[in-house]
């Protein structure tokens, strides 16, 4: 028998749709606000670019070990159990920002809502293949549901840049952050959730998702989705210290350039939606990389002048990328192991935000905390992407397999 899902309600459908999308909203306010943090942080701790960078290598290593080891709670538990599981030790650590004010506390909360992140965000990707009708719709949603983390990334942004205008520490953004939180377990309380069907006795345990990493269409989307972040997370991690210095006529951009990257990667991710439900998926990504390669080289070859204009523009080519390289990578396989798989590639996806950004951080303090050293990094992690997008529109790897579990699983 293959794996099939209960339906809920039209109603509790909605409901569901609408958590999942506050769900990445909230916790995009406090991973993607960390470039802002980050600068507050080397100031009041007197830290080098590696060590602050910490504050963003630290919880996306911790999302990393939570997809990997823990994913497979999502078909084992259910989706619904897993995500309030997830929610509610985010809400309780994020809290606990108050009682502290040391870098090494700091820290330390932030790797425990990495572990919670990593349990939620599984769930809620596993629970995004149980409301969609076929692999298109899943991967139209998963847009919509990326969308709205870019829009959480603006709001922390802006609180974080709010609260510090207003004398008031950046730390009070998990405060808000966790009474969201709290708002979003209420309501996954009462929801009733789609029932998905195991379609075999195979134990849902750790060993099945490690066993998904010998799976060549899990490792080649997981290396796409780990490509893909560390180029993005350049921009939010490091692009602020490379337009710091900058004084020249586009000063406003400069100023507001994080903010625009994230409205524009926001918006382009509501575009995309429309755009994955009409075109060719393939040759989508192909264009919308090859854009985000040249935004970087010409930046890396131009200088800070174009950097200031091609970097935040850099935003509405990423928007599509992410949320497609998940869907297709989950939608390869049955429902019953989105769980694990969401979890494999959400482990190379907080692997290349840690990794990535630590290496470019490495790399610009050991030539005197040049940023721009390592953007050319980030600018080889472009170009190796868009090898693999181009191997992918010529040779379409994932398109029967795909059919084949349109048919069978929704």
């Amino acid at each position: 028998m293959n794996n099939s899902t209960i339906p809920a309600g039209k109603h509790n459908l909605s409901i569901i749709k609408w958590l999942t999308y506050l769900m990445f909203m909230m916790f995009a306010m406090t991973t993607d606000a960390v470039g802002e943090i980050i600068k507050e942080v080397m100031k009041q701790f007197d830290l080098s670019m590696t060590a602050a960078g910490l504050l963003h290598y630290g919880p996306m290593t911790a999302i990393a070990l939570g997809g990997i080891l823990l994913g497979f709670l999502a078909d084992k538990l259910g989706r619904k159990k897993t995500i309030i599981i997830g929610l509610t030790l985010f809400a309780l650590n994020s809290y606990l920002f108050i009682v502290g004010n040391s870098f090494a506390f700091f820290l330390s909360l932030l790797i425990v809502s990495g572990v919670a992140i990593g349990v939620f965000k599984t769930g809620a990707l596993a629970l995004i293949g149980d409301i969609s009708k076929s692999t298109t719709q899943h991967t139209s949603t998963m847009n919509v549901v990326e969308g709205f983390f870019g829009v959480g990334a603006i709001i922390g942004t802006f609180l974080v840049s709010y609260l510090l205008s207003k004398g008031v520490e950046w730390k009070w953004l998990y405060v808000v952050a966790a009474t969201l939180c709290v708002v979003l377990i209420i309501i996954a309380l009462v929801v009733k959730y789609p029932q998905t069907k195991k379609s075999t006795e195979e134990p849902i345990n750790l060993k099945r998702t490690l066993k998904m990493m010998k799976d060549p269409y899990a490792m080649g989307f997981s290396m796409a989705a780990f490509l893909y972040v560390a180029v993005e997370s350049a921009i939010y991690v490091w692009m602020p210290t490379l337009l710091l210095k900058y004084n020249g006529e586009f000063i406003f951009i400069a100023t507001y350039s994080l903010s625009i990257f994230f409205i524009l990667r926001a918006g382009g991710r509501f575009l995309g939606a429309w755009i994955m439900s009409r075109f060719n998926w393939e040759t989508a990504l192909t264009f919308f990389t090859s854009a985000i390669f040249i935004c970087f080289i010409i930046s890396i070859i131009g200088g800070p002048e174009f950097a200031v204009i091609l970097l935040p523009l850099s935003g509405l080519f990423m928007s599509v990328l992410y949320p497609t390289i998940n869907s297709k990578g989950i939608s390869c396989f049955p429902k019953n192991q989105h769980g694990g798989v969401a979890g494999v590639i959400l482990f190379f996806t907080a692997a290349g935000a840690a990794l990535g950004p630590l290496a470019m951080g490495a790399l610009s303090d050991a030539f005197a905390k040049n940023a721009k050293v390592g953007f050319i990094l980030a600018t080889v992690f472009a170009g190796l992407l868009l090898l693999g997008v181009i191997f992918n529109l010529i040779f379409r790897p994932t398109e029967q397999r795909l059919q084949r579990l349109n048919q069978s699983e929704y």
